[in-house]
C-alpha cells in the first residue's frame, strides 16, 4: 500500500528498489495520489530504474501547466499570450461569472500518463495488469472513498492525484473525483481486500508541526489539513496485523511541493526499507522464483502496430473537418505515443477545449485512436484581464487595466468574436469578428471597429510646447491568410476620423479634426519560443498604410511601419537584436500620424513617448542572462539580469536622418518572467546626461 504525500512520495521508489533487492515479489498494489502514480506505473510493468529516471528528468512545473508549447499555437493565439500573459479564463454565461474547477486542467499531465501507460491502455480490468492494482480517490460530492479497479488506468491515476483547487477534478462514471488523500491516504482495507497475505504499508505523510513551528496562518491551516488526513491514516494503521509491515521513511520536513528536489526523497525510502529488512526477510523468494516474477510483470507492448482508424469525439460547435484539417496522424500510421501526444497538443492549442486527450480503442478486432476533446465547461464566453504599470519615479506614470471578452467557436468554421477594453493612460476599445473561410483557418475575414486615445508631444525647434490628446475612431475590413503557425498576412480597407486636443501647453496650437480612410497591408511573423525573455526565434511586423481621399482620408500619403527582433542563446545567456523603423511619405503634418519614441528599450533615457515625429528609428542590442528563480516552489519564476544599447531618434524629414543626429541610449535591468507578465526594474541612460528609472509590471501596449 503506497500512501500519498506529493513529492515525498518519491520515497516509494526507494522502497520498491529495496524490495526487489531482497527478492520480495509483490502480488497487489493500491496507491493514493503520488502513491497511485508510482504504484500504477510499477503495476503496469515499469521498472524501478525507469521510475527513478522519470521523476528525476520530468519538468514538474511544466507538467503542472496547461500552457501549450508556443510552436503549437496559431499566430492569433500567440498574440493573445503576449497581450494577456495571465493564463486564466473567467467564464461568462447569461451574465454570470464562472470559474474552472481547478487552476490546472491537467492537459500535459494527462498526456504524460497516457504515454507512460500506453502499453496497457487496452487493459480495462486492473486485475489483468502485470500486478493487480487499485487507485484511491475521493468523491467530492459524497465525501466517500472511491476505489478504481477498472477502466482507464491513466485517468484513474490522474483522478487519485487531483488536489482540490489546484488540479481539476476528474469525472468517472458519474462521480466527480479528487485526491484520495482526503479520505484514504493509506487505505489498508483496500489492499487487504485484494487477497494479500501480508500488507506492506508505506506512509509518507507530512508530519505535524511542532508548537515552535506554528507561527503563521499558513502553517496553522496546513496543520489543520494534516490533522484531518492523519486521523484516518492512524485508524488504518491500527488495522495492520502482526505479520504486516509499516514502513515510514524519515523525510523530516521535506515539502510535499518540493518537486525540484524530488530525487532526494528516494534514498530515505530505501533506507527505511532496509531498516525493516528483519521483518521482511520471511517474504523473500529464491533468485529463480523472483526472476520468473519479474519476467511476468515486464511492461508489454501495444497489441497492434498500426492504427486502423482515427476519430475525434468532441462537444463543441466545430465541424469534424476542422479537426481533420489539423490532424497529421491517419489510419495506417504506426502507434507512436509521442506522435499521438503531439497531435492532442495541437488540438488543445486551438484554445477551445479545456483538455484534449487520446485513447487506444479496439473495435471489430481493430485498434484505433480516439481523441477526446472536451469544451471548456466554464464557457461559452471568456474574460481575460491584464494590467500594466510603468513608473519612472519622477511623476511620469503610465497605467492601464485591460479586459478581453472572447466568444470562440461561434460557428462550425471556428468563427470568433472578441472585444478589448483598455482603461488608463491611453484608453482603447476594439471589437473584431474573425471568420475563417476554410476549415483549416488559413484564409479569413476580419471586420473591426477601433476607438483609442493617445498622448503626443508637440515640438517647436526641438522644444516641447504642448501635449495633445488624440482621439480616433476607425472601422475596417481585413482579408487575411495564416502563414503556418508563425505568421499572418492581412489586406484591408479602413475609414474613420477623430480630433487632436491640447491638454497641456500652448493653447495657440490648433485642435484639428481629421478624417482617415485608405488601404493597409500587414505582414507579421513570430517564431519566438517565449513572448517575454525568449531564447530563440524571430519576430517581425511590416505594415504599409495608404491614406486615400477616395476612401475619406484628408490627404494622400503612405506610412511604413517596420519592427524586427531576433534572439539567440547559449546556455543561460541570450543576445538579441531589434530594429524599429517608421516613416511617412508625403507627410502633411497630421499629429495622429506621428511616431513616438522614449521609454524602456525605445531610447531608455527618455520617458515613454517623450519625443515624436513623422520619421523614427531605433536599433537596439540586448543581452540578458538567467540567474535563478524567484521563490515559489513548483511555481518558480525565472529571474534575469541584462543590459541594452540603443541608437535612434525622430526626424522632421528623411533628409535629416543621419549618423550624426542619432542619439545613444542604454539600460541596465533586472527582469522576472512572472505569472502576471514581465516585471522589470531598470535604469535608463541617455546621451547628454539623461537618466531615467523604470518600474515596469505587465506587458505595455505598443507605441505608435
Amino acid at each position: 500500500m503506497l500512501g500519498g504525500g506529493g513529492a515525498r512520495g518519491a520515497a516509494h521508489i526507494g522502497v520498491l528498489r529495496e524490495l526487489e533487492r531482497m527478492h520480495i515479489p509483490i502480488d497487489a498494489i493500491a496507491g493514493t495520489s503520488m502513491g497511485a502514480i508510482v504504484g500504477g506505473l510499477y503495476a503496469s510493468g515499469m521498472s524501478v530504474d525507469e521510475l527513478e529516471k522519470l521523476v528525476a528528468e520530468m519538468d514538474w512545473a511544466d507538467a503542472m501547466s496547461d500552457e501549450p508549447e508556443r510552436s503549437d499555437l496559431r499566430f492569433r493565439r500567440k498574440q493573445d499570450a503576449k497581450n494577456f500573459p495571465v493564463d486564466l479564463d473567467i467564464g461568462l454565461e447569461h451574465g454570470r461569472f464562472k470559474l474552472p474547477l481547478g487552476m490546472v486542467q491537467g492537459q500535459k499531465l494527462d498526456l504524460i500518463l497516457r504515454n507512460l501507460t500506453l502499453p496497457v491502455s487496452q487493459v480495462s480490468d486492473f486485475d489483468d495488469l502485470p500486478i493487480p492494482f487499485r487507485a484511491i480517490a475521493s468523491d467530492i460530492e459524497t465525501g466517500e472513498m472511491y476505489v478504481m479497479h477498472s477502466g482507464d488506468l491513466a485517468l484513474a491515476i490522474r483522478a487519485s492525484m487531483s488536489v482540490p483547487g489546484v488540479l481539476a477534478p476528474v469525472s468517472i462514471d458519474g462521480h466527480l473525483l479528487v485526491d484520495g488523500g482526503l479520505v484514504g491516504n493509506l487505505p489498508v482495507d483496500i489492499v487487504r481486500d485484494m487477497g494479500v497475505d501480508v500488507v506492506i504499508a508505506v506512509d509518507v505523510e507530512f508530519p505535524l508541526y511542532t508548537l515552535d513551528e506554528l507561527r503563521s496562518a499558513i502553517t496553522v491551516s496546513e496543520q489543520m489539513l494534516t490533522i484531518l488526513i492523519r486521523k484516518e491514516t492512524l485508524r488504518q494503521i491500527e488495522k495492520l496485523g502482526e505479520g504486516d509491515v509499516l514502513i515510514t521513511p524519515k523525510l523530516g520536513t521535506f515539502g510535499s511541493a518540493n518537486f525540484g528536489a524530488i530525487v532526494e526523497a528516494i534514498e530515505p525510502g530505501a533506507k527505511a526499507a532496509r531498516e525493516a529488512a528483519p521483518r521482511l526477510a520471511s517474504l523473500a523468494t529464491d533468485e529463480a522464483g523472483f526472476a520468473a516474477w519479474q519476467r511476468e510483470r515486464e511492461q508489454r507492448e501495444p497489441t497492434a502496430e498500426r492504427l486502423a482508424f482515427v476519430r475525434v469525439e468532441h462537444d463543441s460547435r466545430l465541424s469534424a473537418r476542422v479537426f481533420e484539417s489539423r490532424l497529421g496522424v491517419a489510419a495506417g500510421d504506426p502507434i507512436d505515443a509521442t506522435e499521438l501526444s503531439a497531435e492532442a497538443a495541437q488540438l488543445h492549442a486551438l484554445d477551445v477545449f479545456e483538455k484534449v486527450s487520446y485513447r487506444l480503442v479496439e473495435e471489430d478486432g481493430k485498434t484505433g485512436v480516439v481523441f477526446d476533446a472536451r469544451a471548456k465547461s466554464w464557457g461559452p464566453s471568456f474574460l481575460n484581464f491584464g494590467f500594466t504599470l510603468e513608473d519612472d519615479f519622477e511623476g511620469a506614470t503610465n497605467f492601464d487595466l485591460r479586459a478581453r471578452l472572447t466568444r470562440p467557436a461561434v460557428n462550425r468554421y471556428g468563427g470568433e468574436w472578441r472585444a478589448d477594453l483598455r482603461l488608463g493612460t491611453e484608453p482603447r476599445l476594439l471589437t473584431e469578428f474573425y471568420q475563417p473561410l476554410r476549415w483549416d483557418s488559413r484564409l479569413f475575414v476580419a471586420p473591426y471597429i477601433d476607438f483609442d486615445q493617445s498622448n503626443f508631444n508637440a515640438f517647436t525647434d526641438q522644444d516641447i510646447v504642448a501635449r495633445l490628446r488624440v482621439t480616433e475612431l476607425t472601422g475596417g475590413f481585413d482579408i487575411g491568410a495564416e502563414i503556418g503557425n508563425s505568421g499572418e498576412f492581412r489586406l484591408g480597407a479602413f475609414r474613420g476620423g477623430g480630433e487632436a486636443r491640447v491638454t497641456i501647453g500652448d493653447p495657440v496650437v490648433p485642435d484639428p479634426d481629421f478624417e482617415t480612410g485608405g488601404l493597409r497591408a500587414l505582414l507579421r511573423f513570430d517564431s519566438l519560443d517565449k513572448p517575454w525573455f525568449p531564447t530563440s526565434g524571430v519576430r517581425a511586423d511590416l505594415e504599409w498604410t495608404q491614406s486615400l481621399r477616395e476612401l475619406g482620408g484628408d490627404d494622400r500619403y503612405d506610412i511604413i511601419d517596420m519592427s524586427v527582433e531576433a534572439v539567440r542563446s547559449r546556455g543561460k545567456s541570450t543576445v538579441g537584436f531589434g530594429l524599429d523603423f517608421q516613416t511617412t511619405l508625403s507627410f502633411d503634418g497630421a499629429v495622429q500620424d506621428l511616431f513616438r519614441l522614449g521609454g524602456f528599450h525605445r531610447l531608455s533615457g527618455y520617458e515613454r513617448g517623450a519625443i515624436s515625429g513623422p520619421h523614427a528609428a531605433v536599433a537596439k542590442l540586448l543581452y540578458y542572462r538567467r540567474i535563478g528563480d524567484s521563490p515559489g516552489g513548483l511555481f518558480d519564476a525565472p529571474v534575469y539580469v541584462g543590459a541594452s544599447l540603443e541608437a535612434g531618434n525622430v526626424w522632421e524629414s528623411r533628409s535629416d536622418m543621419s549618423i550624426d543626429s542619432t542619439l545613444l541610449h542604454g539600460s541596465l535591468f533586472v527582469g522576472i518572467d512572472s505569472y502576471v507578465g514581465p516585471m522589470f526594474f531598470a535604469a535608463g541612460i541617455g546621451q547628454g546626461g539623461l537618466t531615467n528609472f523604470y518600474l515596469v509590471i505587465g506587458a505595455p501596449p505598443p507605441l505608435r
